[in-house]
């Protein structure tokens, strides 16, 4: 009795992937973005969800193509028969730049200020604090620590900035492996309230 319920499993299965070749609003799909839920038509709407991430896709299903809806930029994906095919217009790419170079720029730009600041201003060659090393400083209970503020400030300035545009990249291309990770994240503090 199993073995011939796990047969009628595989043989609808089988019709199932056979039907996908195209897309419709009756079939069920592995959604683009975060690759680990289905997309699947919402109720009387001509849209898809994802039962994962929850994007909200519209299909154009002449072009065989799906777009989100809920996002801040215009992802859109060709449905292939199985397997889905981000497309990119022109437009996207005008963006792309500009977000590339203000991402370079929030990134580099302020800890240079403040690192050309530190060697426009040093400290008096003779002082105390330049002729400590950062151990005997610390041993010293920090009387000199101003000397070594600018040096960690642009490092943390730095690190700090990238990891902002980092995320903000992360944010902006909907890359599979961070969409699924968010969703997880965001799954464990709905059980622990």
């Amino acid at each position: 009795m199993a073995e011939s319920h796990s047969h009628a499993d595989d043989k609808l299965s089988r019709s199932l992937s056979e039907e996908k070749s195209s897309l419709s609003y009756q079939g069920v799909y592995t959604c683009p973005v975060c690759r680990h839920g289905q997309i699947s038509a919402l109720p009387l709407m001509d849209a898809f969800a994802c039962n994962f991430c929850r994007h909200i896709f519209t299909a154009d299903l002449d072009k065989q193509r799906v777009q989100v809806v809920d996002g801040s930029q215009p992802l859109s994906w060709r449905w292939t028969g199985k397997t889905w095919k981000a497309t990119h217009r022109r437009e996207d790419l005008d963006l792309t730049w500009e977000i590339w170079l203000v991402g370079i720029a929030l990134v580099f730009l302020p800890p240079t200020l403040i690192g050309l600041a530190y060697h426009t201003f040093p400290p008096m060659p003779n002082s105390y604090c330049t002729t400590l090393s950062p151990w005997d400083l610390l041993q010293s209970g920090g009387i000199c620590s101003a000397y070594w503020f600018p040096v960690v400030w642009t490092v943390l300035t730095f690190f700090s900035h990238l990891s902002f545009v980092s995320w903000l990249v992360l944010e902006h291309f909907q890359f599979p492996l961070y969409v699924a990770l968010k969703v997880r994240w965001q799954q464990l503090l709905r059980q622990r309230a």
